[in-house]
C-alpha cells in the first residue's frame, strides 16, 4: 500500500522501494567498513595521541613559563634591574658548594 493514499502499491513502486533500500543498506555496510577497518582505527588513535602529546607539551610548556616567571621576578626588578641584594647570596652559595664538589673531587683522587 502506498502510505499517503491508502491504496495498494504497484509492483514498480515496490521494487524502486527495495533497491532504494538496498542502496541505503550498502551505502551503511560500506561505511561500517571503513569505521571497522584497522588502519582507519589505527590512524585515528595515532590522532588521538598526537592531540593528548601535544595538550601535555603545551600544559608542560605553560608551566615551564610559571616557573621561569616567578624565579625571575624574585631576582630582577619591574624595570629589569638586577636585585642585587637577592643575586649576591645566590652567587656567594653557589661559588661555595662548587668549591665544596671540587674538594671533595680532589680528596677522592688521592
Amino acid at each position: 500500500m502506498t502510505e499517503a493514499a491508502g491504496t495498494p502499491a504497484t509492483p514498480a513502486e515496490i521494487e524502486a522501494r527495495i533497491a532504494r533500500r538496498r542502496e541505503n543498506l550498502a551505502r551503511t555496510l560500506d561505511e561500517i567498513g571503513v569505521r571497522v577497518h584497522p588502519s582507519t582505527i589505527a590512524d585515528e588513535l595515532r590522532t588521538r595521541a598526537a592531540a593528548n602529546i601535544d595538550r601535555t607539551a603545551g600544559r608542560a610548556v605553560e608551566a615551564v613559563n610559571r616557573t621561569v616567571t616567578g624565579v625571575r621576578s624574585r631576582f630582577v626588578t619591574e624595570d629589569g634591574a638586577p636585585r642585587l641584594d637577592r643575586l649576591i647570596p645566590v652567587a656567594l652559595l653557589t661559588v661555595a658548594a662548587v668549591g665544596l664538589l671540587v674538594a671533595a673531587n680532589r680528596r677522592r683522587r688521592r
